[in-house]
């Protein structure tokens, strides 16, 4: 979900070197050109045509052909310019070559590079993208997505977290295995501020007044109010929807906020400009590596939890290679090098303990390594229609000023 990537080790398979820490320009994974709901989306003209298993065949050509073409978000992967990062070390094991591109930098805009020829059933000449959660969703409800072989997913099977086993728009993982997971939740400067504990805080203590800001993600955010008004996020009402719109336009017309951001909150909170804001995960890592102050809380309320996910288009021509590099990344191995680099929550079982070799002071973070205490807290978005998600966002950006 979001510009959310910066690396902070060079993994070594055995050592871990700190790097010089980047900033990152990375859209939010529902916001940037999303944050205005109708706005790109039905900029496109009108939504994609769905197809089906029979309507639209693929051919996959993987026995023959070593290889496969991957799009995923800029810097959400360890250098693969090293003789020794982890794609060259799965092109060495398997003889399948990797075109890696990272050309997605919002779901939003992505949506936008590939819906004609997938609502067409024609190549999008890539065999894999990494979405994020809701737009996956979009695509799977538009028969977009080839289901997996799960014989070739071994390892997925048998160290995919349990939290993020049955997504509700993908229940048995048919058609998604998540790369990188995060969670949004509250982040504040403790030399500022005491700590804000809750979100109904937040968004009403007098002394946090124009000194907050929340995201333009409408997904993220709307987790919040509508469990501010006693819904469910993950099953609720057309009406319980309008009762969350309506203490979010309550909250913004009182000045309360400062703005709506995407990733730039990040620069707003390490200068003082906020003392508190709604903010993800991986981002309060890196802000902490120069400010200790900056503080990451669970909410009294939760959390959101959310994933980006590798998918295979229809009309991908190298579903099972795509499938083998999907399953590659499930060695616990690989995944704490890669989770070194990108610090967002590790989604593979055991890669904990291989951290401890590589980057021992990330290993006990419960921001890569949520316990199961933490991640009870959390909560996903309700899977929308194409007709929901087209009104939702169109509600958020009215309201927000998108």
């Amino acid at each position: 979900m979001s510009n959310r990537r910066r690396p902070l080790y060079l993994p070594d398979r055995r050592l871990a070197l700190p790097v010089t820490r980047r900033s990152v320009l990375r859209g939010v994974s529902a916001g940037g050109l999303a944050m205005a709901g109708g706005g790109l989306l039905s900029a496109c003209g009108t939504e994609g045509a769905s197809q089906t298993e029979e309507s639209c065949e693929s051919e996959d050509l993987s026995a023959k052909e070593k290889e496969v073409v991957w799009s995923n978000w800029p810097l959400y992967i360890d250098p693969i310019q090293q003789d020794n990062s982890t794609l060259a070390e799965f092109e060495d094991e398997t003889g399948i070559s990797v075109e890696y591109t990272d050309d997605v930098n919002d779901n939003s805009e992505f949506y936008g590079k590939v819906r004609n020829q997938l609502g067409a059933c024609e190549s999008t000449g890539r065999d894999m993208f990494t979405l994020t959660d809701w737009m996956a969703a979009k695509m799977i409800g538009l028969g977009w997505l080839q289901e997996l072989d799960q014989e070739n997913l071994p390892q997925v099977q048998a160290n995919l977290i349990e939290n993020l086993r049955s997504p509700s728009w993908d229940p048995e993982r048919k058609y998604s295995v998540p790369w990188q997971s995060g969670l949004t939740g509250i982040a504040y400067n403790a030399d500022l501020i005491d700590e804000v504990g809750s979100f109904e805080e937040m968004v009403t203590n007098p002394d946090l007044k124009g000194k907050i800001t929340l995201l333009s993600e409408m997904q993220d955010t709307m987790i919040f109010f509508l469990l501010l008004v006693g819904a469910d996020p993950g099953d609720f009402s057309d009406d319980e929807w309008g009762e969350a719109l309506d203490r979010l336009e309550e909250v913004k017309d009182s000045g309360q906020i400062r703005q709506f951001t995407g990733n730039e909150y990040k620069q707003d909170l390490a200068q003082g400009n906020i003392v508190a804001c709604e903010a993800w995960s991986g981002d309060v890592i890196q802000l902490q590596f120069d400010n200790p102050a900056i503080k990451f809380i669970a909410p009294e309320e939760g959390m959101a939890l959310w994933s980006d996910n590798s998918l295979v288009p229809n009309q991908a021509t190298h579903k099972t290679n795509a499938e083998k590099l999907m399953d590659y990344y499930y060695d616990p191995v690989v995944a704490a090098e890669l989770a070194a680099w990108v610090n967002y929550i590790c989604p593979v079982q055991g890669a904990q303990e291989e951290m401890t070799k590589i980057a021992p002071g990330l290993a006990d973070n419960l921001l890569i390594f949520p316990d199961d205490a933490l991640l009870a807290k959390t909560y996903d978005f309700m899977a929308l229609s194409s007709e929901q998600e087209q009104k939702y966002q169109d509600d958020f950006a009215r309201v927000i000023g998108a």
